[in-house]
């Protein structure tokens, strides 16, 4: 089965690649290299042993995302990851945002609509709850106003793709909404690769700790949680992309009792932001320099997952320790150093 990956030179979507072929499918991607970089589609093929098809390529141009489907008419499933997803810089940059997140999703619709795609997998989010009232959140948890322009994206990706496949009783659709990603494939070959100064925890984490940065920031310490800081659910990006897999198996295999279901990608442990530091700080022996600083607009003070559905629907199941996702972390970030 051919599989389309928009997004797939990113970072989830590079071990999503990787884990699809690991489990025998097809796989092409589509990537601008806008948020990423060709080094990453070295890795990908150096640990998969082939070549990976990868079309450079703005998917809010209708025109030459349609060429894609015209080149590959036998695809039958897509992975959507194609996004921004800073938060911050959302908050710093809305219009850019929308349009991105919105017109790149709409286009890929228009796609299997036209091109008459059966399977489809969107990359949702955690922050599509917004600030919460629980804060252990199931796929029932209602929807706040999301607290930044990013999240918001998602949530009306969400409601687009949920009216889509409304309309398209022959369509299926997978919506996977994950809390924190970290780590990166335990070969090394692939990871997190921030453009410019890192806006998520882990990456700034080993940056601090190799010295590409001076010290790390922790944005408030003031919170009312058990430290002060905040907590998320922070889960390995190699647990995440197999859940990918899973989904487009499970709608392939006809296991969905709706056309559009809804999973939370979690461990369903909640860490605070000095957690993640300390288990940083025991698996590398490396001590940290960090300060506090002021909290960030557009950050939810604490937010983790109820993960029971995916479990019992999908046959889900993570396998990486919070110390492992730091470890396979900073082996990445050491073999970034010696390339």
């Amino acid at each position: 089965m051919k599989v389309l990956v928009t997004g797939g030179m990113g970072y989830i979507g590079s071990h999503t690649i990787v884990d699809l072929i690991n489990n025998g499918f097809d796989v092409i991607s589509v990537d601008n290299f806008s948020r990423s970089t060709t080094e990453m589609q070295f890795g990908i093929e150096a640990i998969v042993s082939k070549k990976i098809t990868n079309y450079n390529i703005d998917l809010t141009d209708l025109d030459a995302t349609k060429n894609i489907f015209k080149n590959h008419s036998d695809i039958q499933g897509i992975i959507h990851f194609a996004a921004y997803k800073a938060v911050g810089e959302s908050v710093e940059k809305p219009q850019l945002y929308y349009h991105n997140n919105i017109v790149s999703l709409i286009n890929i619709l228009q796609c299997v609509e036209e091109f008459n795609v059966p399977y489809f997998v969107f990359s949702s989010s955690c922050t599509v709850y917004g600030n919460p009232d629980e804060v252990c959140v199931t796929e029932a948890t209602p929807m706040k106003l999301a607290a930044s322009p990013y999240g918001a994206t998602k949530q009306m990706g969400e409601r687009i793709i949920t009216d889509f496949i409304a309309a398209h009783q022959n369509k299926t659709a997978v919506l996977l909404r994950y809390f924190n990603p970290v780590g990166a494939h335990p070969s090394a070959k692939i990871g997190e690769l921030p453009i410019g100064r890192p806006m998520n925890l882990v990456p700034a984490i080993t940056q601090c700790a190799i010295g590409k940065i001076p010290s790390l920031t922790v944005f408030g310490n003031d919170y009312n949680t058990r430290d002060g800081s905040c907590i998320r659910d922070y889960i390995h990006v190699c647990d995440i992309a197999h859940a990918h897999t899973l989904a487009l198996q499970y709608l392939m295999n006809k296991k969905n009792t709706s056309n559009c279901e809804i999973y939370n990608l979690g461990t369903g442990t909640g860490v605070t932001v000095f957690e993640a530091i300390n288990a940083f700080e025991k698996v590398s022996n490396i001590k940290l320099n960090y300060t506090i600083g002021p909290k960030r607009s557009g950050d939810v003070e604490s937010i983790y997952a109820n993960n029971n559905l995916a479990k019992q629907l999908l046959g889900w199941q993570t396998q990486y320790t919070i110390e492992e996702m730091m470890q396979t972390a900073w082996t990445w970030e050491q073999a970034i150093a010696k390339a």
